[in-house]
């Protein structure tokens, strides 16, 4: 257990199966994003990283996955949904929340036609056939409890810009920009306020708060764990948007997966300790 614990309420467990990064023995990192949430109410999986890496590093960390009540996909892209035909495998009950627009192939785009890998979903014929019968469709908010909500799609800020674009084909066969109305979060309240996960927070992480507070009005921020998807924002963007965190004043930020390296640096020297850096195989909190 994290000796930074004391910013965790001790009735959530928060444990870091997939992430960029770690400096755990026998932990293996990837490019992804898998949590793992304990809390009285529900056992949640949210996102799977992109391989089945979660599984090898959630035996290792004593996290029995069949345990699991609950699974929520952030997004539809490959680094947070790869994981979840391996998890499917040892739990055979555990519902999958995603977004119904999540299934878009998802490219970049270079001289007016998609280019590269596809960063969508890539679950084979057999899988997606397996799994189907496990998902659980989002638009709007699902509310799990009373106190637990998946938002369904995200609220963007007016003028929110990406610092990064997504391209598919649609029903006409035209090319088309991913509005990522397929990214959701999860949202928690505990006794000191609401802990946010957002995956990649491609619609703005300063969006996945606003909409979070909305679902639960005059509840104050006390833990995000995002992606923030500042690696490539250019400097201006990135620290109005770390000022913007800063000032909603969480006991604490998890900076992760794509938030980049100056983001992070931006807010532990704003935030001090209350910017946790968390790597794969680390475990906050208690339950």
């Amino acid at each position: 257990m994290n000796s930074e614990n004391s910013r965790i309420s001790d009735s959530i467990k928060i444990s870091f199966l997939v992430e960029n990064k770690t400096d755990n023995p026998g932990i293996i990192a990837e490019h992804g994003l898998s949590i793992y949430i304990e809390t009285p109410e529900r056992r949640i999986l949210f996102d799977a990283g992109a391989t089945d890496i979660l599984a090898h590093n959630a035996e290792r960390m004593g996290i029995d996955l069949a345990e699991a009540d609950l699974a929520v996909v952030s997004h539809g892209h490959y680094d947070h949904t790869g994981g979840f035909p391996a998890f499917c495998r040892i739990n055979e009950r555990a519902p999958i929340c995603i977004h119904r627009d999540a299934f878009r192939e998802s490219y970049s785009l270079r001289d007016g036609r998609l280019h590269g890998p596809n960063d969508g979903i890539r679950w084979t014929a057999e899988e997606k056939a397996e799994i189907g019968g496990r998902l659980v469709k989002t638009d709007g908010p699902l509310w799990i409890t009373d106190d637990i909500c998946v938002t369904g799609s995200i609220v963007k800020e007016e003028g929110f810009v990406p610092s990064e674009s997504f391209y598919y084909t649609d029903e006409d066969g035209n090319i088309a920009e991913d509005d990522m109305s397929h990214e959701q979060c999860l949202v928690i309240r505990q006794p000191g306020g609401l802990y946010i996960f957002s995956g990649c927070s491609h619609t703005g992480v300063i969006s996945a708060m606003d909409t979070a507070k909305s679902l639960f009005p005059g509840e104050k921020i006390a833990l995000l764990v995002a992606g923030m998807h500042l690696y490539s924002a250019a400097d201006e963007v990135r620290k109005n948007v770390v000022e913007r965190v800063a000032a909603e004043a969480p006991e604490c930020v998890m900076p992760v997966h794509c938030t980049g390296i100056n983001a992070i640096c931006d807010l532990r020297s704003m935030l001090g300790d209350a910017c946790i850096v968390a790597t794969a195989g680390d475990s906050y909190g208690g339950c």
